[in-house]
């Protein structure tokens, strides 16, 4: 009886393991995590809130910097965003961007092009390199802006304890703070 409890169990487990659903990120590289690695900003959660989560953590604007992570709106088409590192600044109108899971999904692209079409000049609509058509894609997309990254000069300062040197012949040893 024991064992028949147990086998029943044992397949219960197993029949429910299979029907968890996993996350996509599972197996897809994602924006997000992507563009904290190569950005290094510290921000988790769905892209489309990136912008709103950066405000008093990190400064933002609409002027493109390399480094900067590129924080889109979600749209129809974007229902979470996207978020992508400005690899270089060609002109106040065109970047290259480094990202993940845009033109084919959980590729990595380095260096594509974008180029604010907004009318205000403010990067707030963005047209971004399609792999698959082998240009800029046919539709803008909306964007918030740009985060930027947190600069070494910015960063608290670092503070280093060193340890004394013990008076001779005390046999006790001293930390200088």
């Amino acid at each position: 009886m024991i064992g028949a409890f147990r086998a029943f169990i044992a397949t219960a487990t197993l029949a429910l393991g299979a029907l968890i659903v996993t996350p996509a990120a599972a197996g897809t590289l994602q924006c997000v995590p992507y563009a904290r690695q190569v950005s290094g900003i510290e921000i988790y959660g769905n892209a489309h809130t990136w912008w709103n989560q950066a405000e008093g953590r990190y400064a933002r604007g609409h002027e493109p910097r390399e480094g900067a992570v590129l924080a889109f709106a979600a749209s129809r088409s974007m229902p979470v965003g996207h978020v992508a590192m400005v690899s270089k600044v060609v002109s106040e109108r065109e970047v290259l961007l480094t990202h993940a899971n845009w033109s084919y999904r959980g590729g990595i692209e380095r260096n594509v092009r974008a180029i604010d079409v907004s009318p205000n000049n403010d990067w707030t609509d963005v047209r971004v390199w399609y792999g698959p058509i082998g240009g800029l894609g046919l539709r803008s997309n909306p964007a918030n802006g740009f985060i930027y990254p947190v600069q070494p000069s910015e960063q608290a300062p670092i503070q280093i304890a060193m340890a004394g040197r013990a008076p001779a012949g005390s046999g006790a040893a001293h930390a200088a703070f």
